[in-house]
């Protein structure tokens, strides 16, 4: 028996010999990922059958390495639930594809599924989160860590072993519209969420491809794809982290991105994906290409052959979409790469297809089990939307809402009734019962209560209609309370076209504000909406304002026509009934803000951990900070912190600093405190950040009681990268400040000298 049919041996081994067996063309085939999984094949009822461009890709590699998105439904894909992979037909679909490659495969090699699920799977009846901007909101890893394993395994019982998941992209400009797929504009948050959701899906059985590698959410303008112009010292401070983070995780693959930095493109450089990633950070797996990013390389190289050749010597060793790798084969013939190189790339795709076990057990069971996966049975996606809405202004107390309270709340806005507005981009589509709108989960909670609710759209979500705003109005002066539900939409299902890596190519008429090609030179809520906002405020009726939104907008005009505002980054499908039961006080608000709100555009940048060489936004027109930064966050109680200890005088450092404090929640209702821990150096070789996240918690603490925190800033968090950019210890003054969005306590000490 050949060694690579020998279960007994190890991945490593078997890859081994498999690989020496293999032709060079169909060494090739197990790096190239050009098809898209969803156009090779038509369903005609119960039926499936498979086209031709998928045969003789087959035909062409005696094999296939990877297919992508077999089971991707959406606009752009074309697939609903009449054309797509619904119920059983999803394994049986996957199980065909793959009987037919392992029958058309000299070696008998199965091949992989990879699969989009950024925020949830990107399936028919998949299960869908809220994105990742909301989940950075909730500053719970382990909630996402949980919620990402119920994905992981219904993607598991779906036969995909490859999970495309968002994990890395920082937010520093909320102009970008994939600021969507960010976990915030801080690496401590986003790298323990990134860490949580690793866990999460590969804790369920199925790899994670970790992406974007690195610094897209930099941007130049906000623009999508476009230039990071920083150095190296930008990139470890603050976008490398969540990187390091999935790489202490365990995760199986990154995703190289499709930006460059300072001049080299991410999928060209050598540097960042060899030596940083695989030296430095001491990586095993393998990298992916974004779709069709190696031929972008043509920028560079002038040449489709030698922008391969380019991007698997740099580090990338499967491509996406690309034609630049389907000419490997010419590329090592004509020595622009070695083939060394080539088999490098191969051996670390071999192996995962032996760890999985593919070999022995290629096939699924064909139900539709994997449709079990509902939020009534894990309600995690809910739990996260609960404590993803962030409470920025509550005039007077003028929330919860008393619903046993007899009166008339007026819900108005043209995100109050549209389940897609809630959703974010890369989204399937949902069943009409699977969610719930703003209004439904309003006029549901009040069902046999003495408050009523009445409803009107108020404006289009993008244009006017000043007839539509005048009947809203009129509804609104005959109610007691009005709850404004405005924002944007990265919703697809409106019309758009779309490029060949599935980013927005043209929308004939406005139906997007935020998604991926979807960026902004101004940060306005759209539409006519702020002109509805201030005629619902000049009724003279309270007005509390429900933003659904992508990115952070300005908040300037929201913030002057609204007496109380809830953020809320899309929910998902659940988001209409957690914001109703906000809203009453069901729930108490536990969000905090995981991106800094600008009063306009024009003070960007606005995160809020920029350099100590300078004051921030000074400008003479614009107040210095923004109305709300990162980790604001009100609750309906009130909370106290009492110091219990902390690092004083001189410091050795090396084990971290420890500060614990008693949190007592002294008003009436329970309510989650999240203290947060925030260092500022004072004195070292470099500029430091004028502040910088070192902890934070999320502690449930019941309404008259305490709770003792401990939160620990490491040791790397006390250090500096030097001149030499080495990460050291190094002798200085360092402030501190704790607090719940807000300084509560702060203090100083010094670590006493160099450490080694």
């Amino acid at each position: 028996m050949e060694a690579y049919k020998n279960a007994h041996l190890s991945p490593k081994e078997r890859a081994k010999d498999l690989l020496a067996r293999m032709t060079l063309q169909e060494k090739v085939g197990q790096l190239t990922q050009r098809l898209y999984g969803f156009g090779i094949y038509k369903r005609r009822g119960e039926e499936i059958v498979l086209l031709e461009e998928f045969q003789e890709e087959v035909a062409r590699y005696s094999g296939l390495g990877t297919l992508y998105g077999l089971y991707r439904a959406d606009p752009w894909s074309g697939k609903d639930f009449e054309t797509g992979l619904d119920g059983a037909l999803a394994p049986k679909a996957r199980n065909l594809v793959q009987k037919y490659v392992l029958e058309h495969s000299r070696l008998g090699i199965p091949v992989l599924m990879s699969s989009e699920c950024p925020h949830g799977h990107q399936a028919l009846d998949g299960y869908l989160l809220p994105v990742n901007l909301a989940v950075g909101a909730t500053f719970r890893p382990e909630l996402l860590e949980q919620a990402a394993a119920v994905c992981g395994k219904q993607l598991k019982a779906m036969g995909v072993d490859l999970a495309l998941v968002s994990a890395l992209d920082i937010l520093r400009d909320p102009r970008w519209g994939r600021s969507e797929e960010c976990y915030g504009e801080d690496p401590l948050l986003a790298s323990r969420l990134a860490q949580a959701a690793v866990k999460g899906m590969q804790g369920a059985g199925v790899d994670m491809v970790a992406k974007h590698m690195c610094a897209q959410g930099e941007t130049t303008g906000g623009v999508n794809a476009s230039a990071a112009r920083i150095g190296e010292r930008e990139l470890r401070e603050i976008h490398l982290p969540p990187v390091k983070a999935c790489v202490d995780a365990g995760v199986a693959s990154f995703m190289a991105a499709y930006n460059e930095i300072d001049g080299v493109y991410c999928h060209g450089n050598s540097w960042l994906l060899t030596d940083l990633l695989r030296g430095e950070y001491g990586f095993e797996g393998f990298v992916m290409s974004d779709g069709v990013a190696i031929d972008q390389l043509d920028a560079v190289t002038g040449d489709r052959m030698a922008s391969g050749a380019l991007a698997l010597d740099a580090g990338v060793d499967m491509g996406l979409w690309d034609t630049g790798f389907a000419m490997l084969e010419q590329a090592v013939a004509q020595g622009l790469v070695p083939e060394k190189r080539l088999d490098e790339a191969v051996l670390r795709i071999l192996e995962v297809k032996f760890r999985r076990g593919l070999f022995e057990e290629p096939f699924v069971p064909e139900n539709d089990l994997w449709r079990g996966f509902t939020v009534e049975k894990y309600p995690q996606a809910k739990q996260l939307s609960d404590e993803s809405i962030v409470l920025l202004k509550n005039k007077a107390g003028l929330l919860p809402l008393n619903p046993g309270k007899k009166g008339t709340v007026a819900v108005v806005g043209p995100n109050a009734d549209a389940i897609y507005s809630q959703l974010g981009d890369y989204t399937p589509p949902v069943r009409p019962e699977s969610g719930v709108t703003v209004w439904q989960g309003i006029s549901r909670h009040l069902e046999g209560m003495p408050m009523e609710a009445k409803f009107h759209q108020g404006c289009p979500l993008f244009g006017a209609d000043d007839a539509m705003v005048e009947e809203a109005v009129q509804l609104a002066k005959n109610c007691d309370v009005i709850v404004a539900v405005l924002g944007g939409s990265s919703s697809r299902f409106a019309g758009a076209e779309f490029h060949d890596n599935g980013a927005l190519k043209h929308q004939s008429e406005l139906t997007m504000d935020c998604g991926e090609n979807v960026d902004a030179s101004e940060l306005k809520l759209p539409g006519s909406q702020i002109s509805l906002l201030r005629r619902l405020k000049e009724t003279g009726k309270p007005v509390v304002s429900v933003l659904i939104q992508g990115r952070p907008y300005a908040m300037a005009e929201v913030e002057a026509y609204s007496d109380a505002i809830f953020c809320c980054f899309y929910p998902g499908l659940q988001g209409g009934a957690s914001l109703a039961e906000l809203l009453f006080g069901k729930l108490a608000p536990a969000g905090r803000l995981p991106a800094s709100l600008p009063d306009h555009a024009g003070q960007l940048p606005v995160y809020y951990n920029y350099k100590d060489s300078y004051r921030g936004m000074t400008y003479y027109d614009s107040q210095k900070h923004p109305q709300y930064a990162f980790g604001f966050g009100l609750t309906y109680t009130n909370f106290t912190y009492r110091l219990l200890s902390a690092p004083e005088g001189k410091v050795d450092g090396a084990s971290g600093a420890a500060f614990q404090v008693e949190i007592r929640n002294a008003g009436s209702q329970d309510a989650y405190a999240v203290p947060q821990l925030y260092l500022h150096r004072t004195q070292g070789v470099v500029t430091s950040r004028i502040r910088a996240l070192a902890d934070f918690q999320k502690v449930w603490i019941p309404a008259g009681e305490a709770k003792t925190v401990t939160l620990q800033a490491s040791r790397e968090a006390l250090s500096q990268w030097n001149s030499a950019m080495k990460l050291e210890l190094l002798p200085g003054k360092i402030e501190w400040f704790l607090g719940d969005g807000k300084d509560e306590l702060a203090g100083e000490f010094t670590l006493a000298e160099k450490q080694k």
